[in-house]
């Protein structure tokens, strides 16, 4: 049986060498990439792979959130995280969004193509260097954290939003990338703001910071960023 097989990942350097690694497996196929996140959910309805494999950090919206929207939107496609960051935060989270698996790029060949045989088959893939006792713990946290996390009590369209603003982008490129009007935007960015008890643009890209939606390194930030 062919296996197919979506990329997202924003260097497109990259996702050529990946690409040329799983093909070189016999049963797997990849049928489409982008470097856009939300671009890649848009694909993945439309192509229904088995297999997602998403880079963390992407434009527009990151691979967890992509991760949970294809979850939750295309259930057949099973979603494997591939990532230079390796620690609690983006692993638990990556988790809790519905991720089988999670793998860092310095993973061997052999690695990748474990990981994806191991999704398939429904079970859970971390990286070598991440242990299996991790994944037992974050998948116990899931049910918790869920019920406490303000984030998790945002609409699909609010977190796309909050992404996009902690990345940056104006209220009217948002409008145009999520097909909504300028207002619908500000009304989206009030409600996630009162929901996660913001007040400024500051608190909302330090929790971005937290939260793994961005990184200090991809943005430009300093590591220590206040937001001063």
């Amino acid at each position: 049986m062919t296996i197919s097989i979506f990329l997202a990942d924003d260097h497109r350097v990259v996702r050529a060498g990946i690409k040329a690694l799983l093909e070189s497996q016999t049963d797997f196929n990849v049928i489409g990439e982008t470097e856009d996140g939300l671009e890649a959910v848009k694909q993945v309805e439309q192509l229904h792979p088995d297999v997602l494999i998403v880079d963390l950090m992407l434009h527009g919206i990151s691979g967890i959130e992509v991760c949970r929207q294809v979850v939750k939107h295309s259930t057949r496609t099973v979603v494997v995280i591939l990532s230079m960051y390796g620690n609690e935060t983006y692993v638990q989270g990556a988790l809790r969004a519905g991720a089988k698996g999670y793998l860092l790029k310095e993973a061997t060949v052999d690695e990748l193509v474990s990981a994806v045989r191991e999704v398939m088959k429904g079970r859970h893939y971390l990286s070598a260097s991440l242990s299996q006792r991790a994944i037992e713990n974050y998948i116990k946290q899931q049910e918790t954290d869920t019920i406490t996390d303000p984030y998790e009590q945002l609409s699909t369209r609010e977190r796309e939003v909050l992404h996009l603003v902690a990345r940056g982008h104006t209220g009217s490129d948002i409008a145009r990338r999520l097909f909504i009007s300028p207002r619908t935007v500000e009304a989206h960015r009030a409600n996630l703001m009162r929901k996660l008890d913001m007040r400024n643009h500051s608190q909302l890209v330090r929790y971005a910071l937290q939260k793994g939606i961005i990184s200090a390194e991809n943005e430009g930030l300093p590591e220590n960023h206040d937001g001063g």
